[in-house]
């Protein structure tokens, strides 16, 4: 059995996860609609909030840590399939998965870009391109 990745922040998890899951391939695909039939739940498709046993899949979901080497870059952006798969009326306008921590950074050593969903944090910003990630806001 592989190791998994041990995330800190659940929202790096998720840009990490969209780039495995629906860019690469590399993860089987989460679609909502199918998960909430096999599982005899009902959620409001128009919600901008997250759907708890959406979001729960995700927190639970192993990555494992041979596929960090394949994170060369994240890119976070209001139509990323993983978050229309958590919360599937969610614009993009507020801050339900902004990343507030970059521990997780540690973990993949081949990162080179980052496009960040907007927070207006400009020492995160500093911080990825001190690392030698072209960082940038959506």
């Amino acid at each position: 059995m592989s190791q998994s990745i041990p995330f800190a922040d659940t929202n790096f998890k998720l840009s990490v996860v969209q780039e495995l899951m629906y860019n690469q391939g590399l993860l089987p695909e989460f679609r909502l609609t199918t998960y909430a039939a096999e599982h005899g739940f009902t959620y409001d498709a128009r919600s901008f909030e997250a759907v708890p046993e959406a979001l729960a899949y995700f927190e639970a979901l192993e990555v494992p840590v041979e596929f960090a080497e394949k994170i060369t870059e994240i890119e976070m952006d209001g139509g990323n399939e993983i978050y229309l798969e958590i919360a599937p009326g969610w614009d993009g306008e507020d801050e339900l998965f902004d990343v507030d921590e970059f521990a997780d950074l540690r973990h993949f050593p081949n990162l080179k870009s980052m496009t960040l969903l907007y927070t207006g944090n400009e020492e995160a910003l500093e911080m990825l391109r001190a690392r030698g990630i072209d960082a940038d806001w959506v």
